[in-house]
Parts: C-alpha cells; sequence; structure tokens
C-alpha cells in the first residue's frame, strides 16, 4: 500500500531488524536492573509498533497503553502510536477511537489528521472486501438452490 499522507509515514516505515534489538536490549538490560525508564519503555513500544510482526504490534501497543495509564505527560505520543499500531494490526475501530482521543485534544494535528485518513482507507478496503465475500457466498449459495431444484425436477 503506497503512504499518500506524509504525516503518517509511520505506518509503513520499519526498523530494521538490528535497530529494533538495539531498543529490545536496552530495554532487557533495564528490566534486569528493576529500574526501566519511561523514555526506554517508549523507545522499545515504538519499535515494536513500527515492525511489520503482528506479535510485536501487539506487544508495543500494550506497553504503550501502559505508559499512556501511569505517565500523563506522555499520553499524546502514545495516543498516536497506539492508534497506530491498532491500524497496523487492522484492528480499525480502535485504530479509530484512540485517533479520535488525539484528535479532539489536538484538532490541528497533521500526524494524526494522516492517519485518520490511513484509517478511513483502512476502513473503506475492509468494507469492499466484506461485501464481495458476501456477493460470493449469495452466488454460491444461489448456484446451490439452482442446484438442488433441477435435481429435485429431474426426480
Amino acid at each position: 500500500m503506497a503512504v499518500d499522507v506524509p504525516y503518517a509515514a509511520d505506518a509503513e516505515v520499519s526498523l530494521s531488524f538490528d535497530e529494533l534489538q538495539v531498543l529490545r536490549t536496552q530495554y532487557e538490560r533495564e528490566v534486569a536492573q528493576s529500574h526501566v525508564t519511561t523514555q526506554t519503555k517508549f523507545n522499545f513500544a515504538w519499535g515494536l509498533v513500527k515492525s511489520p510482526v503482528r506479535e510485536h504490534q501487539v506487544e508495543g501497543v500494550r506497553i504503550l497503553q501502559d505508559i499512556y495509564r501511569s505517565e500523563p505527560a506522555r499520553r499524546r505520543e502514545c495516543l498516536y502510536y497506539i492508534a497506530l499500531g491498532y491500524y497496523k494490526m487492522g484492528n480499525y475501530e480502535d485504530a479509530k477511537n484512540f485517533n479520535g482521543l488525539l484528535l479532539d485534544k489536538e484538532p490541528a494535528n497533521l500526524q494524526a489528521q494522516s492517519l485518520g485518513t490511513l484509517i478511513e482507507q483502512g476502513v473503506s478496503r475492509e468494507g469492499y472486501i466484506g461485501m464481495a465475500l458476501a456477493g460470493g457466498a449469495a452466488a454460491i449459495g444461489t448456484l446451490l438452490v439452482a442446484t438442488l431444484v433441477r435435481r429435485a425436477a429431474r426426480k
């Protein structure tokens, strides 16, 4: 999918394995020392959300939600990356809700506006796929009924 909204470039750009590993190593080192800074948690979660791996995205969103609850000063950036994580996982409803919270606080936020456009495109795409599947199921159902009617008429 091509990004046609420049401010939501985070939706398509992932960190390299090595870059993510640097963030993971720092996070694990601080966990081992029993003192993880908010910045380290955020950096690691940010890298996980940007990953193309769904399990990473899920973990990143979980960490960001923890930060959101415990660190009011970091809520703005957490809202954006939580919404981004849900978008990348294809959970457009939650993505829309979290992005909406950010837009309520900052209506002129270009990143959130751009992400909102991507979310709406995802919802539309999902709707088209759903309609195609429903149409295909209806066509198969019609063929099955027609076949059963023909068989019954031959007997």
